[in-house]
């Protein structure tokens, strides 16, 4: 059996791993995909999206997907266009939130191709087709395949509905003999403990490990100071009179937020202010949370059965059209304003940013990874000027970090994940992050796990 690497190398998008399995008893082979998600980042990196797979699509029998991030599931309607007709198999919340996340994504790319004159990634009806080949699954079941796979998803806490999945695979020797081995993929673990989610599970033992690096070579910072500088955040751009502009995701980073800014109201920690959640795309997130609080832990469960809601506080509006996202700028600051995308890539941040970022009074924080090339993770490196919508916008507002409020484990919660992985561990491949933590986190396995580690490379393949 081969493991092929096609994304997530010394990256953290792109996340798309392919299994190859000879079939028993014929000479026809078995194909199953791990993710096949979006590049992102600076525009180079994104036309990668654009070109041809590194495999037939038509030949892959199954995909499992480990969450909803467009790094994991972004080009799945692209697989569907070039021909795949497999089943694809992922959590429940997952399932609902691909649907969402991929229309999103479709109308993005439709507008994209519009303004460079250039075919969109895929259609609408791809979209559709895709979505139709989905089935959920509930987490600790084991799902069998025919007779040479099983799968399992167990919890990765990182938003919800994202999945581990183990892998159990049968493939006979030349000889006759078969052999088994059991393949995780960690996919994107969690930063317990959040406010939302239970914490990552363990697993218990594995042949082989491919497992994300994206805060392999940091630590981040403990989680109640993390509300304790959400706090600051917010309290110094109030006393200056600005607005603080806060990037996010809207899935987990989103929700996360709110959870916190709840309590910091409700309990007069902070001033109260106008708090605008302008992404339409976080807002139908929301409706999917709602659905399954059963993921949730036992402190959010308890919350929602005393009655508190968890996403509505006094002075919170949710801005779904564009004309209600206008009418923000007609409230004066000091304001909070969250909103789409989590890297400053694109959606309604980037008209905030355009009229707030030369404004010395206001804040923009980051509470999530800015992708190397990114317009976010180039103001967060305190760049003086941005170009928006192909205008030089002066950067004077002030940014901040907080790295406490990642969806990614960092450099400790890795190890100790890792170290419950017993024998007969035989490798760890190190992918979904940037060459330097990737290669810390190498380096950290052999030293302390004393396990061989690689990090691949683009297009490697390995024996297993």
């Amino acid at each position: 059996m081969k493991l092929y690497f096609f994304g997530a190398t010394r990256s953290v998008t792109g996340s798309n791993y392919l299994i190859e399995l000879n079939k028993f008893n014929s000479e026809e082979k078995i194909k199953i995909l791990i993710d096949c998600g979006m590049f992102q980042g600076a525009r180079h990196v994104e036309e990668k999206n654009y070109e041809d797979f590194p495999y037939n699509p038509g030949e892959i029998d199954y995909v499992l997907l480990t969450h909803a991030h467009l790094d994991h599931i972004g080009r799945i309607p692209k697989l569907y266009k070039d021909g795949f007709r497999g089943k694809i198999f992922t959590t429940f919340p997952t399932k609902d939130f691909a649907r969402i996340m991929l229309e999103d994504s479709q109308e993005i790319l439709e507008e994209e191709a519009r303004q460079f004159k250039k075919e969109p990634l895929y259609q609408k009806e791809d979209v559709e087709g895709s979505l139709n080949l989905i089935h959920g699954a509930d987490y600790g079941k084991k799902i069998n395949l025919g007779e040479q796979i099983i799968f399992r998803f167990r919890d990765a806490g990182h938003i919800l509905g994202s999945a581990i999945i183990e892998l159990w695979l049968k493939e006979k020797s030349q000889e006759g003999v078969i052999k088994e081995r059991k393949i995780i993929f960690s996919g994107d673990l969690g930063n317990p403990p959040v406010p939302l989610l239970r914490p990552t599970e363990k697993i218990e033992e594995a042949d082989y490990v491919v497992v994300e690096s994206t805060y392999g070579n940091k630590i981040h910072e403990d989680k109640e100071e993390r509300k304790d500088l959400l706090e600051n955040a917010i309290e110094d751009t109030i006393t200056r009179g600005g607005t603080l502009m806060i990037p996010a995701f809207a899935l987990e980073r989103t929700q996360e937020l709110l959870f916190e800014l709840n309590e910091l109201v409700e309990n007069n920690r902070v001033p109260k202010v106008p708090v605008f959640i302008d992404s339409p795309l976080a807002i139908k997130a929301i409706d999917i949370y709602k659905r399954y609080f059963q993921y949730y832990n036992k402190e959010a469960v308890y919350l929602i059965k005393s009655g508190d809601d968890l996403f509505k506080f006094p002075g919170l509006v949710f801005t779904k059209t564009v004309e209600e996202s206008k009418k923000i700028n007609n409230v004066n600051p000091p304001k909070i304003i969250i909103a789409g995308s989590g890297m400053s890539t694109g959606g309604r941040i980037l008209h905030h940013e355009i009229r707030y970022l030369p404004d010395p009074h206001s804040t923009i924080l980051f509470i999530g990874f800015q992708v190397a090339g990114s317009l976010g993770r180039r103001i967060q490196d305190g760049v003086k000027e941005v170009r928006i919508f192909n205008q030089n916008i002066p950067v004077r507002a002030e940014a901040r970090t907080i790295s406490g409020y990642s969806a990614h484990a960092d450099r400790e919660m890795l190890r100790n994940w890792l170290e419950e992985i017993k024998t007969p561990l035989q490798h760890i491949f190190v992918v979904h992050g940037e060459e330097e933590p990737a290669l810390a986190l190498v380096q950290l396995i052999r030293d302390h796990l004393g396990i061989k580690a690689t990090a691949p490379m683009f297009g490697d393949v390995v024996e297993l």
